[in-house]
């Protein structure tokens, strides 16, 4: 036996499949530019639109920044997930608040935004673990 940590279990630990959560910010990047042209195909005006656009963008060049920065061969931000899951619940909610004009706007809003929360929840998850198991690493 030695006394040498075990770095091959951290380093599998440490294993993230960036191809994958690199995916999962393009598919949620598509989703956010959903929300912002989706009042537009809908005919819906007011608040609703706003709501969409600002929404929609928000959550387009969060998710766009992480799936550069995985691009990149760097981990994604975990505070711009976080965000993003954020906008994926106000999204989810704002049907209830916010007057839509629309049923079908509604409905897809509070869709895109469950999807919107629980991908961008992965994306935090899985990239707050990786970060720590690489603090981990290096004090080994």
């Amino acid at each position: 036996m030695s006394d040498e940590p075990n770095t091959s279990s951290l380093y599998r630990y440490n294993t993230l499949n960036a191809d994958t959560i690199r995916w999962i910010s393009a598919l949620i990047a598509l989703i956010g530019f959903y929300l912002v042209v989706s009042p537009f195909f809908l005919n819906v005006a007011g608040v609703a639109i706003w709501n969409s656009i600002c929404t929609g963008m928000t959550i387009l060049f969060a998710s766009g920044h992480n799936f550069v920065r995985l691009s990149r061969d760097r981990l994604a931000s975990v505070s711009v997930a976080s965000l993003t899951v954020l906008l994926g619940l106000w999204a989810l909610l704002s049907p209830l608040i916010i007057e839509m004009g629309s049923s079908v706007l509604a409905t897809s809003t509070a869709i895109a935004g469950v999807i919107v929360a629980a991908l961008s929840a992965y994306n935090a998850y899985a990239n707050k673990k990786a970060d720590i198991s690489e603090q981990a690493l290096a004090r080994v």
